[in-house]
């Protein structure tokens, strides 16, 4: 018995060579890999020529069959059918990729058109008032404050953080400068310089500073849309309306109010 036990002892499994990690269904090692460890290319017999096969063209050939109700010989097509068919005849291949995003459709709110007052919901302006001023390629909201009135500077947002209001202020006459483009309000990043012994606390960090373009821009687009507003019949309370922040107080739902 003791023998016996000392053998089994000895005896150990041999486990396999590769295998799945968790259950991701991904084998631990790959398939050259696997192919280099089992050492398969020594098995494989190389040199010699290969010997050329002549397939016949035709798709039909014909048997003798044995039997004599059989009639004898039968008509088989060379390449057999497969046995289950494809539910559709012309099976079409489904798009792997989706549209980037610079080919996506830009739709607009209804309620949103240039000279809509909208309340802002995030970001850094959030419950600010702005004027809308057009639409850009991206799909983003140019709009403003004016600044002079609330703070709020000529900046891109999206519509799903707007809240459109019913007051509207008349901007036909309103010019916009041609480079207001997303790629004005683009900010370009600072070129990393290879740093020596001692020079990496020397440096100091680039501050965003307000580039002369965009505060010329400003001031054209404030000009007319102030104009505009004064020119309204009720521009007092357009000035005021402007320049208080929206807050709701208790028991007050934005869904249930009318803007």
């Amino acid at each position: 018995m003791a023998a016996e036990r000392k053998a089994r002892a000895k005896k150990t499994h041999h486990s396999a060579r590769n295998r799945v990690l968790g259950t991701s269904g991904v084998m631990r090692y790959s398939q050259p890999r696997m192919y280099k460890k089992r050492a398969i290319y020594r098995l494989k017999k190389t040199g010699g020529e290969k010997k050329v096969v002549k397939r016949s063209t035709d798709r039909k050939i014909t048997k003798d069959i044995g039997g004599e109700k059989n009639g004898g010989k039968r008509v088989v097509l060379v390449n057999r059918k497969p046995r289950f068919y494809p539910t559709e005849d012309n099976p079409k291949r489904l798009p792997t990729r989706q549209k980037p995003f610079k080919k996506h459709e830009r739709k607009l709110r209804k309620t949103i058109t240039p000279g809509t007052v909208l309340i802002l919901l995030a970001g850094r302006h959030k419950g600010k008032r702005v004027v809308f001023l057009k639409q850009l390629a991206s799909g983003l909201l140019l709009v403003t404050g004016p600044y002079h009135l609330n703070g709020c500077p000529l900046r891109r947002i999206d519509q799903n953080y707007v809240i459109a209001t019913k007051t509207k202020v008349d901007i036909k006459t309103v010019k916009l400068p041609e480079r207001l483009t997303d790629d004005f309000f683009r900010r370009q990043k600072a070129k990393k310089t290879k740093h020596q012994e001692g020079e990496i606390f020397e440096e100091k960090k680039e501050e965003y500073t307000v580039s002369e373009e965009r505060k010329e821009d400003q001031v054209t687009v404030d000009k007319q849309i102030l104009e505009v507003i004064r020119s309204h019949p009720d521009k007092k309370m357009l000035f005021g309306y402007l320049g208080a922040m929206f807050s709701l107080s208790n028991h007050q739902f934005p869904h249930e109010m009318k803007f």
